[in-house]
């Protein structure tokens, strides 16, 4: 179901704009982007996009052989499209170095990193690193393989002159969480745990990810921004492990449901719009700047994020 309402907002668009509406007439010629989770939903929508205007994508993947599927679907609509698939599981500390290990010895430029892949609301379960798996997904993997590509993605701003870009996918999903917003101590055990509020603990890291990065580069006077959106309610198969979020998507928000198209508008209009040059360390959603909870804002919250992920990245 379309939604009802939408109103325009400072930036021009709306939750009832596309990706492709929303990158209209820009010229991603020259930009290489990675894109996370990639073979479904907005991951797949948003590296069609991106190789639509002319970027190319390296597509970082768990199942490689869905994903160079993906890849000709991809260049049949647009063959013009330049692609590349690389393996990449986010919930492995391990794929994650090796990732960043064969990218970097490639000698690849980076402009763009969209940290997209996740789960959603799924039964307790450890990562192969024993981390609570959503924490793993959603927020330590991207926290590790944003810290491991920084390097590259300085190089090129460097070389390149143009501003690059850290795009993370969070959630308004962010607001449900435990007490205190992340709870450390419920990282490694499934006591006391809950699928929706894990979820959320994960999507508010990842809005804390973009904000405690966004003061480490400025104070480097680095030229790369760092944002965090929530790409709006869609129905995708993010929602497979939950029947009750299953029916909340296609039911209670129904009026409110994006298609694909309108999920992804998001997430690459901060990757590639004019319109975001110079802003860092925000919270988007609808294609505009939004404000999240009091706990998204919280500096000190940020950093003691930092410094768990940064203990729990270095001691695996």
């Amino acid at each position: 179901m379309p939604w009802l309402f939408a109103f325009k907002g400072k930036s021009g668009f709306s939750a009832k704009n596309t990706a492709k509406e929303v990158t209209e007439g820009v010229d991603g010629h020259g930009l290489t982007a990675i894109v996370t989770g990639p073979t479904s939903g907005i991951g797949l929508e948003t590296a069609r996009v991106l190789a639509l205007r002319g970027v190319h994508v390296v597509m970082a993947a768990r199942n490689v052989e869905s994903c160079n599927k993906c890849k000709e679907t991809i260049i049949k609509g647009c063959p013009s499209a330049t692609i590349d698939v690389m393996e990449l599981d986010v919930s492995s500390l391990e794929s994650v170095r090796n990732f960043a290990n064969e990218y970097i010895s490639k000698g690849l430029p980076l402009n763009i990193l969209i940290c997209n892949a996740g789960v959603m609301a799924c039964p307790f379960s450890l990562s192969k690193d024993g981390v609570e798996n959503q924490f793993a997904t959603n927020y330590l993997g991207h926290f590790l393989l944003t810290n491991l590509l920084l390097d590259t993605m300085k190089n090129t701003v460097k070389n390149c002159g143009i501003e690059g870009r850290i795009i993370i996918v969070s959630s308004e999903a962010h607001r449900v969480n435990y007490n205190g917003g992340i709870a450390f101590d419920k990282l490694h055990d499934g006591k006391g745990y809950s699928s929706f509020y894990a979820y959320g603990q994960s999507k508010l890291a990842n809005i804390l990810h973009a904000k405690e990065l966004t003061n480490r580069l400025k104070e480097e006077g680095v030229n790369i921004t760092v944002n965090a959106l929530h790409p709006g309610v869609i129905s995708t198969n993010l929602a497979r492990h939950s029947t009750f979020m299953t029916v909340c998507i296609h039911g209670v928000f129904g009026a409110i449901q994006k298609n694909i198209p309108q999920g992804a508008s998001t997430t690459c209009f901060v990757a590639l719009s004019p319109k975001v040059k110079g802003v860092s360390g925000e919270y988007f959603a609808d294609n505009n700047v939004a404000k999240p909870s009091a706990a998204a804002r919280d500096p000190e919250l940020a950093k003691k994020l930092w410094e768990c992920g940064t203990k729990l990245t270095t001691s695996k």
